[in-house]
């Protein structure tokens, strides 16, 4: 399942929250995942969930609300709030997207308050509640399906906003490097206010990472979070599930690298092919710093584009990958076998409107008969070659 996140007033975490809950995870769900990450340390009473149906303007919502004791909000550091959600008995893959959000927003915040990452103390995101927020939709999207997560512009609006460090402009300096470091598109909000929050445009940044569209799909249900505050338009995100309209669409995987040994390329290669890419090749290119390098790329289904992009990601030295969703105009292929004097070969045949345009045999069936035979496999290969075309290619059915 692919999911479009619409966001007409902006995002917060518990909006994202909301949406997800009202797309149908349980609210029981989000309970027992944040009992198992805030418990051990701030035991059950200093926390509390709530979800509800309201009106934003003519539009149902529902609302996540987090209240948290005031007393458990010392400022936490990167490390404090990994040592919260570590040794939580929840997914590993839930864990592993947590902490790269929490990640994004204290190099975020080092960058704004000119500091190191390991000093920076968060206050507002590093509260209990915004700890619910990440962890909550990390484990809300897995637990709905969504291997893709595609998201429009962010609209960004004038104003103030309050913190620990005194009055802020808006957008907010957090939210704005977010979105530049993750180069994510924003547009004119439609009114002054804080419309994205920096929890907001973290979780948006991490799980739409490159996919900043609105693909083609086919809707199987709607999720409708509201924020907090009303304004003069419904504040609201949609979150829209389905699947991809057109299955023989295809995404194009590429990144650059310099840095890792060329001997590990193979095994990567394996790796996709293995996931079901339909072809990766690697191409030799000269980086900066006049480093060889070399750019790896994959095509595949669209399908497989967050299985493809993860095995890059843990596989390689890379930080990051491109993406580009294509489309591709194939030929009909049908598996056929041909009788040689070596033993059955199977052929692919090539097949446009109705008529066989070649004939190609399987090159692993015919190294294995040329090795049981004794013989170059060239000549397997040809005779498989000169029969496929001889029956099909020629007009036999």
């Amino acid at each position: 399942m692919i999911a479009y996140l619409d966001m007409p007033s902006g995002i917060s975490g518990n909006m994202f929250l909301g949406c997800l809950l009202d797309a149908g995870w349980p609210l029981e769900a989000l309970h027992a995942t944040v009992a198992a990450v805030l418990e051990p340390h701030v035991g059950p009473t200093a926390w509390a969930l709530e979800a509800r149906a309201v009106q934003r303007g003519p539009l149902r919502a529902t609302l996540a609300d987090v209240r948290v004791d005031e007393q458990h909000q010392p400022h936490r550091r990167l490390a404090d709030i990994n040592a919260i959600i570590a040794p939580a008995a929840i997914p590993t893959e839930v864990k592993r997207h947590a902490f790269e959000t929490f990640l994004a927003l204290a190099e975020t915040e080092a960058h704004v308050h000119g500091t190191a990452v390991e000093e920076v103390h968060f206050h507002e995101v590093g509260a209990l509640d915004t700890i619910v927020d990440i962890v909550g939709v990390c484990a809300g999207l897995q637990a709905l399906g969504v291997r893709a997560l595609y998201a429009g512009p962010l609209p960004l609006g004038p104003g103030w906003t309050g913190s620990q460090h005194g009055p802020l402009p808006l957008p907010a300096p957090a939210v704005l490097e977010l979105l530049a470091a993750a180069d994510v598109p924003t547009r004119p909000a439609p009114g002054p206010g804080e419309l994205v929050t920096p929890t907001g445009a973290a979780l948006v940044a991490h799980f739409a990472a490159g996919r900043w569209q609105q693909p083609a799909m086919r809707l199987r249900r709607i999720g409708t979070g509201a924020g907090q505050r009303e304004f003069a338009w419904p504040n609201v995100a949609r979150l829209w599930l389905g699947e991809l309209d057109d299955p023989r669409g295809m995404v194009q995987l590429e990144t650059n690298i310099d840095d890792m040994n060329p001997e590990f390329v193979a095994a990567v290669s394996e790796k996709l092919f293995a996931a079901g890419a339909a072809d990766v090749w690697i191409t030799p290119v000269q980086m900066k710093k006049n480093r060889p390098g070399i750019v790896l790329s994959v095509l595949a289904r669209s399908a497989l584009e967050t299985t493809l992009a993860e095995i890059i990601l843990r596989e390689t030295t890379t930080l990051g990958l491109r993406v580009q969703h294509i489309g591709r105009h194939e030929a009909q292929r049908e598996m056929r076998t041909v009788e040689t004097a070596y033993g059955s070969v199977p052929v692919k045949l090539k097949v446009i409107n109705g008529q066989i345009l070649g004939a190609v045999p399987e090159y692993e069936a015919c190294k294995h008969l040329a090795g049981a035979a004794g013989v170059p496999v060239r000549l397997v290969y040809e005779a498989a070659q000169a029969a496929g075309h001889a029956r099909f290619v020629a007009g036999e059915s």
